[in-house]
């Protein structure tokens, strides 16, 4: 804004002489009555025209808040979501390990029932064979033992083994208590798991909802941020127009030229001399999209050259940020279209490695610190569609 109003300025004075200045190669222009209502004319409609712009500037303004907003939102839902899947994950894990180890507890619990259901066996038999074969009783093998002191033996030995018998179907069955206890309580906790998997997947499938109802919202205000921007370009190409008065131009193309050639007659640093900061890359990249993303390859390196020239140079801020920036220099900053390409690095590969050649000192316009569309009168290196000089 600070160059259209500079503009007035100009042509202000230049109405109150009632003629322009000589520019080199252009000549000398009077300016008549019918000229100076021309002039005013177009002041006026170039002063609506900013003003729309401020406008649509503003509610792009608005809308990039917005956005960022939800951008902030997204982001903690999404960290929120892969926290809940994460413990989903981990959940999973647990019961699995649960459902190993109840299978394992149930392998040992039929192992102990079938244990004891043998022993019980053996306990019959051995009673049976005690006390129900008619050739072969208790009664009988203690009968026929050779001595009292055979029968006593014999005697201690039956009873050992019918307690120990007794003993064993005991641990047995105190065993398989124990391991149905063990089950009981497993169980219980894989239901107490599957109760948290149930609520995880509850929580997932809201967050997942949240995640996708903030997206659209984000989509929703990116096509209106890029009808904004489009609006903002036609209101920079109108503002353009009424800028190539011819009067206008042969006044601000004498100060650049000016500006121009003291720029190469005076002091330059080296690249090497350069310290880059972080994000010059992206940024310098973006301003070369917005400049000449539609422009041959060589186009965009020498956008990303007059840049560096520009840091280079004496006459110019001495940082990548400072000569972007510079008020009144680029129009992607004055109408925001910058930033909104910065949002979304909207920089194409070509763009980056125009951006990498200019900032290691490649140069195709010479020491050139500006550039526009070809007008009638003005020389300079012509790349693509625009005129260095």
């Amino acid at each position: 804004m600070k160059i259209w109003k500079k503009t007035a300025c100009i042509l202000s004075i230049v109405l109150l002489a009632g003629v322009l200045d000589p520019v080199p190669g252009l000549g000398v222009v009077h300016a008549t009555s019918s000229t100076r209502e021309k002039l005013n004319q177009t002041q006026r409609e170039k002063e609506t025209l900013e003003n729309e712009l401020d406008k649509t500037q503003e509610n792009l303004d608005n809308l990039e808040d917005k956005r960022d907003t939800l951008e902030k939102e997204l982001n903690y839902l999404n960290a929120r979501l892969s926290q809940v899947v994460a413990n989903l994950e981990e959940l999973e894990g647990q019961i699995r390990d649960k459902e190993a180890e109840i299978d394992a507890t149930m392998t040992a619990l039929d192992e102990a029932r079938e244990k004891e259901q043998d022993q019980y066996n053996t306990m019959v038999a051995v009673t049976r064979c005690l006390y129900e074969q008619q050739e072969d009783t208790y009664l009988t093998a203690l009968l026929t033992a050779g001595s009292f002191s055979d029968m006593l033996n014999l005697a201690e030995q039956i009873e050992k083994v019918v307690a120990y018998d007794q003993r064993m179907l005991e641990e047995y069955r105190e065993n398989k208590i124990l391991i149905q206890a063990h089950e009981n309580r497993l169980r219980t906790e894989k239901a107490e798991l599957d109760d948290l998997r149930a609520k995880a997947e509850e929580e997932k499938n809201k967050v997942s909802d949240m995640v996708s109802q903030t997206s659209s919202a984000i989509a929703k205000y990116g096509d209106q941020i890029s009808s904004a921007e489009m609006k903002a370009l036609d209101y920079e190409a109108q503002i353009r127009k009424k800028e190539e008065d011819v009067e206008y131009l042969k006044k601000k193309l004498a100060e650049e030229i000016a500006l121009s050639q003291a720029a190469a007659n005076g002091t330059w640093r080296d690249i090497s001399e350069v310290s880059f900061a972080e994000g010059d890359r992206r940024l310098l990249a973006n301003l070369i999209y917005c400049e000449a993303g539609g422009e041959p390859y060589a186009g965009q390196v020498a956008v990303g050259s007059v840049v560096i020239n520009r840091v280079l140079s004496g006459k110019f801020p001495d940082t990548v940020v400072g000569v972007i920036y510079q008020g009144g220099q680029f129009s992607p900053v004055g109408s925001g279209r910058l930033d909104i390409a910065l949002a979304s690095d909207k920089a194409t590969e070509s763009c980056y490695r125009a951006a990498d050649e200019a900032m290691a000192g490649v140069t195709n316009v010479g020491t050139c610190v500006f550039f526009r569309t070809p007008i009638e009168g003005l020389s300079g290196i012509n790349i693509g569609g625009h005129v260095f000089y």
